[in-house]
């Protein structure tokens, strides 16, 4: 008899406050980017598919800009705490779980660094087993999460213990001094902060949820410096080549194919899509590359257009409106893509919920 496979049993989202685009456009970085770069800005910000973002740090009254790293570091620690309990608390309370029984903590963060750490500190405050084992995956950016979710999956599934995972990026601390170079301009166009965390458990004790099937992943070193993150002295700053979306459309294809294929599945049989919205042309490229409708890719572009990309926790989020909506899909493959080039794809399927169960 097949073992039951771990089931994601609860999810946390928390957001900082929003911010319209268009204000940030017109009293913030229509005068960051004076002179003959800011016609070039206002394209990009117009066309970033993003109507609305998150942040820590209103640049209409705080411009981080030209602060240092240690400052910008100081600040992400006070203002992830207070996000991270949220999210956990979220995803613990919708999973009926006690935070005392969790057997793995693991955290996903690339916009901040902290010793102790997210992990300690959050396990501390919130509650959590002195025995329960803790993980900080860092740097590994946008497509963070799903590693992340491998790891839990992979710990609750050997162990027979609850996991949990958060993600939780601050990217708004990031913001860079004037320059000339478009790729910031993107970055600074799409980028957005949140934080999102997922109660795993085992299979046998919990009723409804979504069974993680596989988590895979293909990396294109060929294509390293494509998409960096570089450590500065004043913060980290981003590097997007427009090559991007070719190397995507090179690979998502077949790694999507692959995976649905071990598991005797077709693109047709998935009727829920979490796409990381790096911006509205990858998402035309996963769109196209893999043959879905606009229907299908709907939550992806709702997600970059109400939230935009808020780095590691994103995908996660489109898996919580997936599961939130009024008909929930059966089937989700969620995937996110990253520096390396790097692209995970993670297969998920609903479960019935069984009379009388409980974590």
């Amino acid at each position: 008899m097949t073992e039951p496979r771990p089931v994601i049993a609860g999810v946390g989202v928390t957001h900082p406050p929003a911010l319209r685009q268009d204000d940030l456009w017109r009293d913030f970085f229509a005068g960051h980017y004076a002179g003959p770069q800011r016609a070039l800005a206002r394209r990009i910000f117009a066309n970033a598919g993003v109507a609305t973002r998150h942040s820590v740090v209103n640049p209409l009254l705080e411009d981080v800009s030209r602060w240092s790293t240690k400052a910008r570091m100081e600040r992400y620690l006070v203002e992830a705490l207070p996000l991270g309990k949220e999210a956990v608390t979220g995803a613990l309370d919708a999973a009926g779980l006690d935070p005392a029984r969790l057997g793995l903590f693991a955290v996903c963060s690339c916009t901040g660094y902290a010793t102790p750490g997210l992990d300690i500190l959050l396990a501390r405050d919130l509650g959590m087993s002195p025995r329960t084992q803790r993980l900080f995956i860092g740097h590994m950016g946008c497509y963070a999460a799903l590693p992340g979710l491998g790891t839990v999956t992979d710990f609750v599934a050997s162990r027979g213990e609850p996991a949990l995972l958060l993600c939780l990026e601050l990217t708004t601390l990031h913001l860079q001094p004037p320059t000339r170079d478009p790729q910031q301009i993107v970055a600074h166009a799409l980028f957005s902060d949140a934080a999102a965390a997922v109660v795993v458990v085992p299979g046998d004790v919990h009723s409804g949820g979504y069974t993680v099937r596989e988590v895979t992943a293909v990396t294109d070193t060929a294509t390293a410096d494509h998409m960096t993150w570089d450590v500065t002295d004043q913060g980290f700053r981003m590097r997007l080549s427009p090559q991007v979306p070719d190397v995507l459309a090179e690979h998502i294809g077949p790694l999507v194919s692959d995976l649905l294929g071990r598991h005797g599945l077709e693109v047709s049989d998935v009727d829920g899509w979490a796409v990381h919205p790096g911006g509205p042309k990858i998402l035309d490229v996963v769109r196209d590359g893999l043959g879905l409708s606009e229907e299908r890719m709907a939550p992806s572009r709702q997600t970059l257009t109400t939230h935009g990309n808020c780095s590691s926790p994103t995908v996660l989020l489109i898996v919580d409106a997936l599961r939130r909506s009024p008909a929930p899909p059966r089937t989700v493959v969620a995937t996110a893509f990253g520096p390396g080039l790097t692209l995970y794809a993670a297969l998920l399927s609903a479960v019935q919920p069984v009379a009388g169960s409980e974590v």
